[in-house]
């Protein structure tokens, strides 16, 4: 049995994907995405994903931190916390219907700002997705491309939000 090495990557069929940070002689220790740190036998049943050759060298608690961080970023979907305008902070917005006699709909703008969010962070996990993909190159350029264009279409919505740096970004005209 060949032993794996600090940060390779698993899919174990009870704690989901992981990164082994330590080896012993009897154990693997890996940080799972959905279950944090758990041991695991040496010949227990699990799926590689990425092998790391087994090294002398150590690894800091600062470097396997940084390495998980990069590891749920990247699997999880989740993005940064980004902050809605101070002065949309507790508002709602209004739908008004074009017919008479039908209700209008109340929405808190902060809910709304918040599926806002989930919409660019699922944008970026999909485009990190076809980036690394096996598709043809000119096939992620072409889905690239779609990408940029919903992010246009969601420069709208760049009002909501508190920092310009978070804003949505299309395509840029020259």
């Amino acid at each position: 049995m060949k032993l794996l090495g600090i940060g390779s990557r698993i899919n174990h069929p009870e704690f989901g994907k992981g990164v082994i940070t330590n080896v012993s002689s009897k154990d693997y220790w890996v940080t799972f995405i959905d279950n944090g740190l758990e041991t695991i036998a040496l010949n227990d049943t699990f799926e590689i994903i990425e092998a790391s050759e087994n090294e002398v060298d150590t690894i800091s608690l600062y470097d396997v931190e940084r390495s998980l961080r990069d590891i749920l970023k990247k699997w999880s979907g989740i993005g940064e916390n980004v902050a809605i305008g101070d002065k949309w902070k507790g508002g709602k917005m209004t739908l008004e219907p074009g017919q008479a006699g039908l209700a209008s709909k109340e929405i808190p703008i902060d809910a709304f700002f918040h599926k806002i969010i989930m919409v660019r962070d699922r944008l970026r996990v999909m485009e990190q997705k076809i980036n690394a993909s096996n598709l043809e190159e000119i096939e992620k350029i072409e889905l690239q491309q779609y990408i940029t264009k919903i992010y246009g279409s969601l420069t709208t919505f760049n009002v909501l939000f508190k920092s310009n740096n978070d804003y949505f970004v299309g395509e840029k005209t020259k």
